[in-house]
């Protein structure tokens, strides 16, 4: 243990780490990430240039306990944390699924092999919502034997994120179950306003000249017309019929309403998605500018700060993979109050 009334110094691995929103969060609250694991090699830049941890890439199914063992290195406590992906509980993946997809499911019960293998002081994994109803999350239950544990489906919004987020985070500890548990929600909402609104404006199509990340998608004519039409928190109802597309007039239609819908700026975002930078994908429509949100601001509805990097100076900005990682990261805010959750429980059994 660290010397006289010094804390216990926590050392975190990372499965799963992307571009390194959990990581990120675990540091400001306080944990030593040592080493982030992720199966896209692309991923290496902006988790290493954002924060003080090593990027390996590798597939985390073929990840041995030995090697993680090795990564932790010398520590007083050690956690291993992670968000195993779930595309196939993603609403916008049920249909036209890769066999891929269909199988991501089985990286849950892989974490929980690490689990039991490597016997870690502490545990916390994030993820969707849907995982409690399914046969992964019971067999990554029976994993953690010998460990105290709390799980919940928590309102992300309730913690600071400016955005509706429903999502599963489990706490595990072999200390002792006092403390280990997210806190009550503050009653302090964030919104849209609060996070995007001072950032310089920008038409469809454009990028800042400082800040590339700042780039918003262009705009047919039609869709164009579309969002003149929207209003804040308003759907295609309130179009003229000229406008509407055909799929609104099936009766599926009716069950997609925030469809090439805006944001409203004193709410929360809707959650941020792989898409959130198409119009046409959900309620991405900026308040008040006639575009959908920027890459810079989907990142910083998921709470990245405002200069996290994430393609190196020079490389071009791609919609689809930018989309990819930060609709798929751990909100930084959530990962920060586990870190600060798992340091408070650690002070009661020192």
């Amino acid at each position: 243990m660290s010397p006289g009334n010094a804390s216990p110094r926590i050392a975190a691995i990372d499965l799963f780490c992307g571009v390194g929103g959990l990581t990120h969060g675990l540091i400001l609250g306080g944990i030593e990430v040592k080493t982030g694991y992720d199966i896209d090699a692309a991923c290496r830049y902006p988790y290493e240039a954002n924060n003080s941890a090593t990027f390996i890439q590798c597939d985390v199914a073929k990840l041995t306990a030995d090697e993680i063992r090795k990564a932790f290195g010398r520590a007083d406590l050690t956690l291993l944390a992670g968000c195993a992906p779930c595309q196939p509980f993603s609403t916008y993946s049920r249909s036209g699924r890769s066999k891929k997809r269909a199988l991501d499911w089985q990286l849950v019960p892989k974490f929980g092999r690490l689990i039991r293998e490597v016997q870690p002081d502490l545990v916390t994994m994030e993820n969707v919502s849907q995982l409690v109803d399914h046969s992964a999350f019971k067999e990554f239950l029976d994993q953690l034997t010998g460990y105290h544990v709390k799980w919940a489906v928590i309102e992300c919004s309730d913690f600071g994120v400016p955005q509706s987020r429903r999502r599963l985070v489990l706490l595990a500890s072999r200390l002792g179950p006092d403390g280990l548990e997210m806190p009550k929600e503050s009653g302090v909402t964030c919104t849209v306003r609060d996070k995007i609104s001072e950032l310089p404006k920008l038409d469809a199509g454009e990028q800042n000249d400082e800040d590339r990340l700042h780039k918003a998608s262009s705009l047919s004519p039609l869709n164009l017309q579309r969002i003149r039409a929207s209003l804040p928190g308003g759907t295609w109802r309130d179009w003229d019929p000229s406008l509407r597309a055909a799929c609104h007039y099936k009766a599926t239609g009716a069950s997609y309403p925030s469809v090439y819908g805006r944001m409203e700026w004193d709410k929360v975002a809707p959650t941020i998605t792989t898409q959130c930078f198409g119009y046409g994908n959900g309620r991405f429509g900026h308040p008040e500018r006639d575009r959908a949100i920027s890459l810079r601001e989907a990142a910083m509805l998921q709470t990245f700060p405002r200069n996290y990097k994430f393609v190196p100076p020079g490389e071009p900005i791609l919609f689809a993979r930018l989309g990819r990682w930060i609709g798929n990261a751990v909100p930084v805010r959530v990962g920060e109050v586990i870190g600060e959750v798992l340091r408070s429980h650690v002070g009661l059994y020192k």
